[in-house]
């Protein structure tokens, strides 16, 4: 069977295409935005606030910005998501402003774009399609691919409609009872239906391998329970510094940008405590308002590893004007994963910004952005106050080990050994035959020690 067309799915503009369709890199696009705040509180983000971040997101995506507006709504509209005197003001701006797409910043409904199109005759976007675009272009794994990919076809599957519409018009919408051209009636909605069997056989492909991938990537972590090697997970909103983060205390050479979802596919490095005991380091993909469904569904595999973590390190960039939506926003991400029960650290970054600011005014602002008070405050990037951080992780790690006393025979050392890597020991003696031995381990191998005689 062929191809789908890149036309159903990008549309026939070569705006609406995107840069990947194209052998050299074309000029940027210029883009109106158009956002939205419901009244009586009901938006956790202003709208100013928020179409500065899509404006980011926007310029991510290699798309330049010629001018915002924003509507207060006591509910959005069916038939264009905002008022239709809006609409027409977005309209009339064209001539003036030049611009080729007009991108929401909100997910809009099928209906809504297609509406939208036909009135400003102008290719719409949404938020959700701009996050999408950034997510395929910055996957570097096959897993992550492969998620991008299932997402962005879960996404365009109920919008294939209005993709075939010149067709269906000719058509007449309904054969030759509805008046339609002769030898052209039907073909629309035929195409549409041909493209709806592809891309459903193309998402169940998708989600065959992400089960594959999955069931892989859940063998791997079950052989590393068994070794016993604790995990910290790093998370946090994008652009708060989790990769210069991991990259400070690993001393790994993970990209890092200050740009908006820099990097995309989990990074784990092994790092040891001040005391040599070791832990794996995880870099998640980070979170954002307004994560569409079909990312926290296709990303779930990925981020499982959040949810096996042992700890959780939630990174915030206590500078930006935001910061208390943004830790919202967080905290909301790791409850929909489950997340919510799991030991976390905030930790404060970016503090190198806050010229001549003490600790204790460091700790008037986190309350005032509802945080706890166990927090630790760092600058990942000028690697300040990463001592105390990496003391408070291993004092955290080991919380969660078990008290354990037992006997190890010489002939054992190789498990003397992994009780060092992994775990905590407070004492250790020896007699003519072994040693021994008390501290703390991981749960999942303390049954190796009790394989020894216990004393």
């Amino acid at each position: 069977m062929s191809e789908i067309p890149k036309e159903a799915l990008y549309g026939t503009s070569e705006t609406a295409r995107g840069t990947k369709l194209h052998a050299t890199k074309p000029p940027r696009d210029k883009a109106f935005l158009v956002g939205s705040e419901l009244t009586g509180g009901r938006s956790p983000w202003p709208a100013v606030d928020s179409l500065a971040e899509l404006a980011l997101l926007v310029d991510t995506a290699d798309i330049d910005v010629v001018g915002t507006m924003h509507q207060r709504l006591k509910h959005t509209f069916s038939q264009y998501f905002i008022g239709p005197g809006k609409v027409e003001e977005i309209k009339a701006l064209k001539e003036v402003l030049g611009y080729d797409l007009v991108i929401f910043d909100d997910e809009l409904t099928p209906g809504q774009t297609r509406n939208l199109e036909e009135t400003l005759d102008t290719p719409v976007l949404d938020r959700t399609t701009i996050i999408l675009d950034i997510f395929a272009r910055h996957a570097r794994t096959r897993e992550g691919a492969i998620q991008v990919e299932l997402a962005q076809y879960k996404y365009l599957l109920p919008r294939l409609r209005r993709q075939w519409s010149h067709l269906e018009r000719q058509a007449g919408g309904g054969g030759g009872s509805a008046g339609g051209v002769v030898g052209l009636r039907g073909p629309g909605e035929t195409q549409l239906e041909v493209d709806r069997r592809l891309v459903n056989k193309r998402i169940t492909v998708l989600e065959a391998q992400a089960r594959d991938l999955h069931a892989q990537r859940e063998v791997y972590r079950e052989r590393r329970r068994k070794t016993g090697v604790q995990v910290v997970a790093i998370v946090g909103y994008t652009n708060a510094g989790k990769s210069t983060l991991l990259n400070a205390i690993s001393h790994a050479t993970v990209r890092a940008e200050d740009r908006l979802f820099a990097t995309l596919d989990p990074t784990t490095r092994q790092v040891s405590t001040p005391h040599g005991t070791q832990y794996l380091l995880t870099d998640t993909v980070g979170f954002i308002q307004k994560l569409p469904t079909e990312l926290v569904v296709s990303f779930r595999a990925t981020l499982e590893e959040i949810k096996d973590a042992d700890l959780i390190l939630h990174v915030l960039d206590i500078t930006h004007a935001n910061a208390e939506q943004q830790a919202a926003t967080v905290n909301d991400t790791l409850k929909q994963l489950d997340c919510a029960d799991t030991p976390t650290l905030v930790v404060l970054n970016k503090i190198d910004k806050l010229a001549g600011v003490d600790e204790q005014t460091v700790a008037h602002m986190a309350e005032a952005l509802g945080l706890p008070k166990d927090f630790i405050a760092v600058s990942a990037q000028e690697q300040w106050g990463l001592e105390a951080l990496s003391a408070r992780i291993e004092s955290m790690l080991e919380q969660e080990m078990v008290e354990l006393r037992a006997y190890i025979p010489y002939r054992r050392g190789d498990l003397l050994q992994i009780w060092r890597q992994r775990g905590v020991i407070t004492s250790e003696t020896y007699d003519g035959d072994g040693a021994i031995v008390s501290g703390r381990l991981p749960q999942a191998i303390v049954h190796l020690m009790r394989g020894a005689t216990t004393p």
